[in-house]
């Protein structure tokens, strides 16, 4: 089938203000919007730029809007779009180039939550057991790819850059509701400031753009309720 993508580019060396690129290439129904990028990129126009490593919808590499919609393009059938298919780079991070947006910013809210396990404890001869049930509490948020699209798809985040942010939120969840954690107080000291989970005004669009199905919005709530009760 042809298949017709509107792509916003831009490169700060050469363009004054992003601008449109039409291209048409040849694609199979089942091929990905990946696949058409790449395409454009090795048959068309070589300096289109954009960010992909698995392909596979595990990196969270290649996230930007499609249709108007955060997504990841490793993920989406071209047969599944309208035409033309407009591809952009998500909203509220700074573009380096054309689909390559500027992420140092989400990473270094990501790195305030201390997004590791702390010990509390002397480290036991085996491994620090956990139930099944221990697990499954914060089970769904160990999925996040850190792929950017929830916390660019927030209204909060768009009028507000320093907003923590939902993928921040999601990756601090899921070392506070771990049995084995004991930096608990730190990240929800982090997480009641100003700039912190209060932001959220419960839009649900995180959990619309979440590639890998986390009930964004709920975890976030689970962390609100456990600051109104001062305990997990």
């Amino acid at each position: 089938m042809q298949v017709t993508f509107r792509v916003l580019r831009f490169s700060p060396e050469r363009d004054a203000k992003p601008h449109w690129g039409s291209y048409q290439v040849e694609l199979e129904p089942t091929d990905r919007v990946l696949d058409g990028l790449e395409a454009i990129k090795g048959r068309l126009d070589g300096s289109l730029s954009l960010r992909r490593s698995c392909a596979h919808g595990i990196c969270g590499s290649d996230a930007m809007r499609i249709n108007g919609r955060n997504r990841l393009a490793c993920k989406v059938l071209v047969k599944n779009l309208k035409q033309p298919i407009t591809i952009e780079p998500m909203l509220g991070f700074k573009v380096i180039k054309d689909l390559i947006v500027d992420m140092e910013g989400f990473f270094a809210k990501y790195r305030k939550i201390r997004p590791y396990l702390i010990e509390g404890e002397p480290a036991p001869e085996k491994e620090r057991l956990q139930s099944p049930a221990e697990r499954e509490r914060f089970d769904e948020t160990t999925k996040c790819i850190l792929c950017g699209a929830c916390t660019t798809s927030c209204p909060s985040f768009w009028s507000n850059p320093d907003y923590i942010g939902p993928a921040s939120i999601v990756q601090a969840h899921r070392f506070l509701f771990d049995s084995r954690d004991a930096g608990k107080e730190e990240r929800l000291e982090v997480l009641n400031q100003n700039e912190g989970v209060w932001r959220c005004r419960t839009v649900f669009n995180c959990v619309e753009a979440c590639p890998r199905g986390i009930h964004v919005t709920r975890a976030i709530a689970e962390v609100k309720q456990a600051l109104l009760r001062g305990k997990i």
